[in-house]
């Protein structure tokens, strides 16, 4: 298994991620009122799911995490898809994103300044699929053996299109972290990140102690980076100090704006003061975040460009 994360690590101090891609293709106009949620616009929109990877790299993103996340055969089987339409759905989602990325690199003013990115391959949880907002509870009712047949088609389909690794995320307890990691073991050569959702500073969604999940990875090497994505800025900070005496791998940060997102009424609530930062949102965390052991940083939903931006300058030269 080949890292492609390490070589960028030794060139560079922290790996800038991509901010959110679904809130995103809503602010520019996509509809994604629907369970498919940003897989919607590989039906309807491919072109702006392209725009948005392409200027996520512009402003310094060194990942791009594919349209993917809420992708799943059963999903696209309500909406009248069958097997061989869903794999070429969510191969679609890499082969946009790998567009993106090489005619980024082929138009690079000054490589010398930036590492040519990576794409990842986005493997949302099974929560996701339901959409109801389980992804932030967790205790799901589906047998061990359920999540790893739903999360194993998924990998195989993405495992040899063009995607240097995996990003399994937003996942809401230990059981699902590490049915997803033996999955990406048994299905594919590719590495993944695991990163999970959690509710506060010592915990993840489902209530477990998140430096026990974060220990509980060791044992698989195809993991090379785990930690904390769409959870609230104020946790952050604490997430990464319980985990980084827990593990000797990269860790990874990329929290939401702050806001909640309230699965009945399908809306965004307004973040609590505590979780407001200044202008630059994620970026003015940063510093504190790479003292706490982030290696990998990024944003997750309602995060933008100018977000990613920011955080480049916050952490790395700004993006040429």
């Amino acid at each position: 298994m080949r890292d492609p994360v390490a070589p960028l690590l030794a060139r560079q101090s922290c790996v800038v991620l991509d901010g959110a891609l679904a809130t995103e293709l809503e602010r520019r106009g996509a509809d994604l009122a629907d369970p498919l949620w940003s897989a919607r616009c590989l039906l309807e929109r491919p072109e702006l799911i392209g725009e948005v990877h392409r200027d996520y790299f512009e402003a310094g993103a060194d990942v791009a995490t594919t349209a993917t996340y809420q992708a799943s055969f059963e999903g696209f089987a309500r909406r009248g898809l069958d097997r061989d339409d869903a794999v070429a759905l969510m191969r679609l989602a890499v082969h946009i994103a790998v567009e993106a990325r090489d005619r980024f690199w082929d138009g690079a003013v000054t490589r010398s300044a930036r590492a040519r990115p990576l794409v990842a391959a986005s493997i949302g949880p099974y929560g996701a699929m339901l959409a109801d907002g389980s992804e932030y509870r967790g205790r799901y009712a589906a047998s061990d053996a359920e999540l790893a047949d739903f999360h194993s088609r998924r990998l195989e389909a993405l495992a040899d299109c063009g995607a240097e690794l995996f990003a399994c995320e937003t996942l809401p307890c230990l059981r699902e972290a590490r049915i997803v990691a033996r999955a990406v073991r048994d299905c594919s050569d590719l590495p993944a990140w695991i990163a999970f959702t959690c509710r506060d500073g010592a915990r993840n969604a489902e209530g477990e102690d998140f430096g026990d999940c974060v220990a509980a990875l060791e044992e698989f090497p195809q993991v090379l980076a785990v930690g904390v994505n769409c959870s609230a800025p104020e946790h952050v900070g604490e997430l990464l100090s319980r985990a980084r005496v827990r593990t000797h791998r990269p860790l990874i940060a990329y929290p939401n704006s702050g806001e909640t997102y309230d699965a009945v009424a399908k809306r965004w609530r307004p973040a609590p003061p505590a979780a407001r930062g200044p202008v630059d949102g994620v970026a003015a965390h940063a510093a504190g975040w790479v003292a706490a052991g982030a290696r990998l940083l990024g944003g997750c939903c309602r995060t933008t460009p100018a977000d990613i931006a920011a955080l480049r300058r916050a952490l790395l030269a700004p993006a040429q």
